[in-house]
């Protein structure tokens, strides 16, 4: 199969899933789709310093703003942010061009977004990644990544040769750290299960601590803390923070070993546009694309918007882990199958997965 037909066939199966789980419960705008646009009602988007072409929440967000615009007959509007100063100005600038929905994803968008949003009470936004904002006109989207990442944790241990698997995040946040407890969690899961000794560097479940990069774009930062990582025998590295990724898979290829990556937020194996794709064993995947779609569209069936929090987990499909890609041939035969009973576990609650970061449904 075909990259392109993996890629359909995962996002297919993952609307669906979405679908059905929220039916029941400093510039200008850098782009607009006008294109058979018979819909007055106009989704925007804003990106976080990290940009739209992030591989990350960023890009997803606003694949999934388009795929809305394209379903409701809609143009829509997207403004890039360079920096922590043009949040508040760029919002500013889509309220002014009549955007009836304005989709905000990570931490350093919340104060600019809940000041907007108590400015504008007609204008409705769309909080990714955070449920800090209580406003009629706002909803959150959060996610219990805990859950995919205790998934991912345990096939890191499942393939690690060297025993040792390395995660650092961009900054310590809450949606950043969720990840690092669900890895970490994993792996010792892993352990309890086969007697084995594996361990994680970089995070510390009990005193929520470890290691950061301070930044979700600084790529030499995340190299050298790979490099660090690599000298102490990780053969498994999942750095958490959107690109950040990328400074990790440039220190494994200088390295010349044999390690591999976790990714998270996208199937990076897929999104990857930097040749690392051989790199990745799997992703913890945040389903941002098919929720912001349906929340858009939803809204603008007659302008009805529901300001309930969203929590994607695995039993709603919101959350979930990559395939192994390149790495099938590579990680033990019964992984999947241990995988599978893993996640139905957690789903009926008889795993139990708690991070601190968790957020109650």
């Amino acid at each position: 199969m075909t990259i392109t037909a993996r890629k359909a066939a995962v996002t297919g199966l993952v609307a669906a899933g979405v679908v059905a789980l929220l039916a029941a419960c400093g510039s200008a705008p850098t782009s607009s789709n006008t294109a058979g646009a018979n819909s007055k009602y106009l989704p925007c988007i804003v990106s976080d310093q990290g940009g739209f072409n992030d591989r990350s929440f960023n890009q997803l967000g606003l694949e999934g703003v388009q795929e809305a615009a394209k379903a409701i007959g809609s143009s829509y509007k997207q403004v890039q942010s360079k920096s922590a100063n043009d949040y508040l100005p760029n919002i500013k600038s889509l309220i002014q061009q009549g955007c009836n929905i304005i989709v905000a994803s990570g931490f350093n968008l919340v104060a600019p977004v809940k000041q907007a949003a108590a400015d504008n009470p007609k204008v409705n936004f769309v909080m990714v990644d955070d449920n800090s904002i209580k406003a009629d006109n706002v909803k959150p989207v959060v996610f219990n990544t805990d859950e995919a990442g205790f998934l991912a944790g345990y096939a890191s241990a499942s393939y690690s040769k060297t025993g040792v698997i390395g995660t650092y995040g961009g900054q310590k946040l809450p949606s950043v750290t969720i990840f690092m407890d669900g890895l970490s969690d994993g792996v010792k899961y892993y352990n309890d299960q086969k007697g084995a000794s594996k361990k994680v560097i970089g995070w510390d479940v009990a005193s929520q601590d470890g290691q950061f990069v301070n930044s979700f774009v600084d790529l030499n930062t995340s190299k050298t803390i790979a490099q660090t990582m690599l000298g102490q025998n990780a053969d498994v590295l999942a750095p958490i923070g959107g690109p950040i990724y990328q400074g990790a898979a440039s220190a494994i290829k200088d390295g010349g070993k044999d390690v591999a990556l976790i990714g998270n937020d996208a199937d990076v194996f897929l999104t990857d546009q930097n040749g690392y794709n051989s790199l990745f064993l799997t992703s913890i995947m945040k389903n941002i694309k098919p929720t912001v779609s349906t929340i858009v569209q939803q809204a603008a069936t007659g302008n009805k918007f529901d300001n309930t929090q969203y929590v994607g987990t695995l039993k709603n499909n919101g959350v979930g882990i990559a395939p192994f890609h390149d790495f099938e041939s590579k990680v033990d035969k019964g992984l999947q199958g241990e995988l599978d009973k893993i996640k139905a576990g957690i789903i009926d609650g008889s795993i139990k997965v708690q991070s601190p970061s968790a957020f109650s449904e």
